[in-house]
Formats: C-alpha cells, sequence, structure tokens
C-alpha cells in the first residue's frame, strides 16, 4: 500500500500499522509523536491502529536545543 510520511510516498505492506510506519522512518524510540490523516494517535495504540491507501503520516521527534 502507498502512504505518506512526513510528504515523502513510501510502499508499506497490506496490514501495515502506525508503528510499521515508524520503523520506516526512524530507530529512535522516544521523544517521537504520531498523527495520522491530522489525528494525533497516542503511543499505546501504535501497533493496533491500521494505515490504509493513501494515509498521510506525520512523524515527529522532539529535538533538544538552545
Amino acid at each position: 500500500m502507498n502512504v505518506t510520511i512526513n510528504g515523502a510516498a513510501y510502499e508499506l505492506p497490506d496490514g501495515a500499522t502506525v508503528a510499521h510506519a515508524v520503523q520506516a522512518l526512524t530507530q529512535a524510540t522516544s521523544g517521537i509523536a504520531v498523527a495520522v490523516n491530522d489525528e494525533v494517535v497516542t503511543r499505546g495504540a501504535w501497533s493496533s491502529t491500521p494505515l490504509t491507501e493513501r494515509d498521510r503520516v506525520e512523524v515527529l521527534t522532539a529535538v533538544q536545543g538552545g
């Protein structure tokens, strides 16, 4: 299935979840927020939230700085 992650096209297997999308983009395990089609998905729901064709996923990583 084709989804858009942070503005770029990705091909993910059928049945992919939000967790798969995060893994496709980053190896980070903390400091991450995700929204699918402008709706925030809590971390506890990543592995149980399925993606569908043409979903728009935004994966945001916290960055420290000054």
